[in-house]
């Protein structure tokens, strides 16, 4: 079978499978192709599954307002595209849409993945838009086409330092001491490293430094040395499933520490992770991607990504405008050329979204008007307790039992 007619009959019957009209109907524009890339499948695939719903209900919402409105209401079709959890497998990805006459990329979910995609999208001059990876070395090297809408880990662990100093310091500084426990992926070992370099400038002691695979199933032995160590915080860094499992094995042992402090916790600022382990989330502390909780078209998103039977995690809402961030450059091209759509995104100033963020303003690729939230599980639901401009509550620090 021809591989360009197969993929998009692949891209196809995953849509239909979706069971929803994403491709507005009865346009008579030409359709804008877009690639929406995501690890589908594999050790990443829920997270991966909850991109991809972002980003058709983007596609969705801008079709039925009228589509691409510059381009005579041209609507925008999913090229719908599996990363499979793997750098490469993204990559080919990536090659079968430029073929498939996309216009642009939004993807890929996790840093490894994004940093290949890029990659391979710079070779053909596609506009890439990064949704959520976080590792800074995907907007370091000179990339022309790729724009990364949300911080990276250097700027969001800058903040969750800050802010855990700030935390610290107005509870009397009872904790001293700190274990950091990571996925040792791209986006893990580089988050660890910022935390072990700086952690120290503020006072605290990084008393160990753990990492382990993905994907893991078994953390009683990383437990046990956790109680043997005894920090007054411990550290997650890794994705949904390893982060859950983390702290369920530390529920197990009873290993309590002061408090857990995530930087860009897989599971942390998750209500699905709320809803299975409650007893286990109470008083988690996480610096990570949240929407404006004071923007009022979050509850209707929120409420509608539930009917589907999904959870309104960082993933949906992350692709979910950073497909609006492209939509936007597309209306201001005027043209569905990728050189063109690329100089409207370095010139972006999108604003018109939910994210507590600036105006979208790319230096070198990253929007530098990014900014992460810092939310704490209280009361059985997720609370932003930092900068008080979003506060919705005061945070538990150290956590009650």
């Amino acid at each position: 079978m021809n591989t360009r007619r197969h993929f998009l009959t692949q891209s196809a019957a995953a849509a239909a499978l979706l069971s929803a009209p994403w491709i507005a109907r009865g346009q008579s524009a030409p359709a804008v192709k877009v690639g929406v890339l995501h690890p589908v499948t594999g050790a990443l695939a829920y997270s991966g599954q909850q991109c991809r719903l972002g980003a058709l209900l983007a596609i969705e919402d801008i079709n039925k307002a009228g589509g691409i409105k510059s381009l005579g209401g041209a609507p925008l079709e999913a090229v719908l595209g599996d990363a499979q959890s793997r750098p490469e497998a993204g990559s080919a990805e990536v090659e079968k849409m430029a073929a498939a006459g996309v216009s642009a990329v939004v993807g890929a979910y996790a840093s490894a993945i994004c940093l290949a995609t890029t990659q391979t999208a710079a070779r053909h001059g596609l506009p890439h838009v990064v949704d959520v990876g976080v590792a800074d070395q995907i907007v370091e090297r000179g990339l022309k086409n790729t724009f990364r809408f949300g911080p990276g880990y250097r700027s969001c662990t800058e903040r969750a330092i800050q802010d855990l100093a700030a935390l610290n310091q107005a509870a009397g500084k009872p904790a001293h001491t700190v274990m950091i426990v990571h996925e040792d992926s791209l986006f893990g070992a580089g988050t660890a490293a910022l935390l072990s370099k700086s952690l120290p400038e503020h006072g605290f002691e990084v008393k160990e430094v753990i990492k382990h695979p993905n994907p893991t199933r078994d953390f009683n032995n990383i437990v046990l040395r956790m109680r043997s160590v005894n920090p007054d915080i411990v550290i997650p860094a890794n994705y949904y499933n390893e982060y859950a499992l983390l702290l369920r094995a530390m529920k197990q042992q009873k290993v309590q520490p002061k408090a857990i402090y995530s930087v860009l916790g897989g599971a942390a600022s998750s209500y699905k992770f709320l809803k299975e382990y409650p007893d286990v989330a109470h008083g988690i502390i996480d610096c990570n991607h949240w929407f404006n909780p004071k923007d009022a078209r979050v509850a209707p998103l929120k409420a509608r990504v539930e009917q589907k039977g999904a959870y309104f995690s960082y993933e949906v809402f992350m692709t979910y405008t950073s497909m609006f961030l492209l939509a936007d450059a597309l209306e201001r091209a005027k043209s569905a050329d990728r050189a063109a759509i690329i100089e409207a995104l370095a010139a972006s100033a999108f604003s018109d979204h939910l994210m507590p963020y600036g105006p979208t303003r790319f230096v070198d690729g990253q929007n530098t008007g990014a900014r992460p939230l810092l939310t704490q599980v209280l009361g059985g639901d997720i609370q932003v307790i930092i900068p008080p401009e979003y506060r919705q509550a005061d945070a538990q620090f150290p956590v009650k039992a």
